[in-house]
């Protein structure tokens, strides 16, 4: 009788036990892709944008005249940018991808800036107007300074939707950045090679 009581615990706390890992593997499959949703919403909007960009040169190319460096480095910028993004969306959820993809889009924005100083105009993470202002922050910051990850950013095409959607990809990485960092759920993770993600700041 007490080798069959025994036995019954071990099968129920092995049930229990699988139950559990399927439970926390299902709810970080999840999570992952809530992310990978949500960078497909980002980066049909990124296209967009690079898009605009290139409509603007297209316009300026039409006119006939040389273009100014500042135009040279832009049309450079959004190539590059446009190389990144597709690099980055076969593997939108690596840290190294997405900083590259960081670093292209902050190159980008700034050769912008450069070309249109007056049409910078930014966007809260809820859509609301943030403010016109430049890119980099104010000018004694230095170029090597990092935004905060919360910062807006000001986009070529004013979009408040890219913003959101940006800030709704990172909300969804940090979510499922925490998710795979908390005990036990961790060695889920671990099991699978689940990997933290990096958002786009």
């Amino acid at each position: 009788m007490t080798w069959l009581s025994h036995s019954l615990l071990n099968w129920a706390a092995a049930a229990v036990a699988l139950f559990w890992f399927v439970g926390a593997h299902n709810r970080l499959v999840r999570l992952r892709s809530s992310a990978l949703q949500a960078y497909g919403a980002l980066d049909a909007l990124l296209v967009r944008q690079l898009d605009f960009v290139q409509t603007s040169l297209d316009a300026q190319a039409a006119i006939g005249e040389p273009p100014p460096a500042a135009d040279t480095a832009l049309q450079a910028a959004a190539g590059q940018a446009r190389t990144v993004l597709g690099v980055t969306r076969t593997r939108p959820l690596d840290p190294a991808a997405m900083g590259a993809l960081t670093t292209a889009l902050r190159v980008l924005l700034a050769a912008w800036e450069r070309v249109h100083p007056d049409e910078l105009v930014s966007f809260e993470a809820d859509g609301t107007l943030s403010r016109p202002a430049s890119l980099l922050g104010p000018r004694e910051s230095g170029a090597s300074a990092s935004p905060a990850p919360s910062a807006p950013m000001a986009w070529p095409e004013p979009s408040a939707l890219v913003e959101i959607t940006r800030a709704q990809f990172n909300a969804a990485v940090l979510q499922y950045n925490a998710a795979i960092r908390q005990f036990p759920a961790i060695f889920v993770a671990w099991a699978f090679r689940l990997r933290a993600a990096a958002p786009l700041v």
